[in-house]
């Protein structure tokens, strides 16, 4: 039979670390046999950006988008892609550019969540359009603001509605805070969210199709101190709720290359953001946990590709919302069921069956990369473009250390 060449799309901004190891790795992966016999070889390109015609058949059959979260011409792309020719996308740009941050609260309170009190104020400044002022003057309601902040209760977050990177979020401790941060706010939309006070760890898990990777993260601290390395910081049944979490969230929005943050405070899981089209997977953040990223990233993307699993652009809320309005169903049967929902989209079982029959390798084949002087150059090259050239070798030996762990602790 003939051999099947599969193209895989990386859509990229400014980052160029984790696309050179997951091209580089992606390269050692070797010939795939499937049961019917057939050979599949997996390459990767990066995408350009180009006129491109409706009916043109795109060269890809998967792409991993990391750009048109706010790049708008290459995610009608994706787009006319997606609808046409069945191309895979990581992540779905049609749940990412209508819901975000906003619509994942409200979905995840009605499934019963512990989100934490959370409301959305209007914008502070009157937007850039001629129709705006008559539109205000008539519908507009007034309102107090310190008045609707007590329903809330300081301190409190407030945060846009739509951001990441945690850009624009201040703590409000009082009145005087709460109006600088809504003057500052100018045209954005943002909520105000209860603060989760005297909570006993951060955790923030980094999931890719059916795997999850939970951490914990102290966002106080420099970037690249922020991943803790500790593998013991949460509770079984806690950790189990971490990530089912997780994996829900990417499920109910066709999400699967996704963070998402959560603070535990005793047994109670409070999520708090879990909708980062772009998550963070820079080897200079993730450090010790980058080579598990590029290793999910690999299993997960040669999955889809060789099995030609099929693009959901639906949703299947209704199945979701069915336990979630269960009011005889306690709180630990909702998360069992959705997490059967959740390994139902991602074909956990027959994943996991391919990864052990074609996939075994990967984990072997990643820690020979990362212990090489491949690696070891990207690493260089990557802190020295990063930090100014008083901190080159202060960062090298930072991070070349935390790798070295990695490298003992996975051999």
């Amino acid at each position: 039979m003939a051999d099947v060449e599969h193209t895989i799309g990386l859509l990229l901004g400014t980052e160029d670390d984790w696309p050179r190891a997951y091209e580089a790795l992606l390269r050692r992966v070797g010939v795939i046999t499937d049961d019917a016999g057939r050979s599949h070889r997996t390459r990767s390109v990066r995408v350009t950006i180009e006129p491109f015609n409706l009916r043109a058949r795109p060269q890809h059959d998967l792409v991993i988008d990391r750009l048109a979260y706010w790049y708008y011409h290459p995610r009608e792309w994706l787009k006319k892609a997606a609808l046409m020719d069945d191309v895979y996308l990581l992540n779905s740009p049609f749940t990412f550019q209508s819901m975000e941050k906003h619509a994942a609260y409200c979905a995840m309170i009605r499934l019963g969540l512990k989100v934490p009190e959370t409301v959305l104020v209007p914008f502070k400044n009157p937007l850039d359009n001629s129709r705006y002022a008559y539109t205000s003057s008539r519908y507009n309601q007034p309102f107090d603001l310190e008045a609707l902040a007590e329903t809330v209760g300081y301190p409190m977050f407030m945060k846009p509605y739509d951001g990441g990177a945690w850009v624009g979020v201040s703590k409000i401790r009082n009145p005087a805070e709460l109006h600088a941060a809504y003057d500052a706010s100018g045209e954005r939309l943002m909520h105000l969210q209860a603060s989760v006070e005297d909570y006993d760890v951060f955790a923030r898990s980094l999931t890719i199709g059916p795997e999850t990777m939970v951490m914990k993260f102290r966002p106080d601290l420099p970037m690249h101190e922020r991943y803790a390395v500790d593998h013991n910081f949460l509770g079984e049944r806690v950790g189990d709720e971490v990530v089912t979490i997780s994996r829900l969230v990417n499920a109910f929005f066709r999400w699967e290359f996704n963070s998402c943050e959560s603070l535990v405070k005793g047994d109670d899981v409070y999520p708090i953001d879990y909708a980062n089209a772009c998550p963070d997977v820079a080897v200079t953040s993730l450090h010790y946990y980058f080579p598990w990223a590029m290793a999910a990233l690999l299993r997960w993307t040669v999955f889809c590709v060789v099995t030609d699993r099929k693009p959901r652009l639906d949703m299947d809320s209704a199945a979701y919302f069915a336990i979630g309005d269960d009011a005889s169903l306690p709180y630990e049967e909702k998360l069992r069921l959705y997490r059967q929902l959740a390994d139902d989209y991602f074909e956990t079982e027959k994943y996991e069956e391919f990864c052990e029959k074609h996939l075994s390798h990967i984990d072997e084949m990643v820690h020979g990369w990362i212990g090489s002087p491949e690696f070891r150059s990207l690493l260089s090259e990557t802190v020295r473009a990063m930090y100014p050239p008083h901190e080159h070798e202060r960062f090298l030996g930072h991070f070349g250390g935390l790798i070295d762990a990695w490298l003992r602790d996975n051999a």
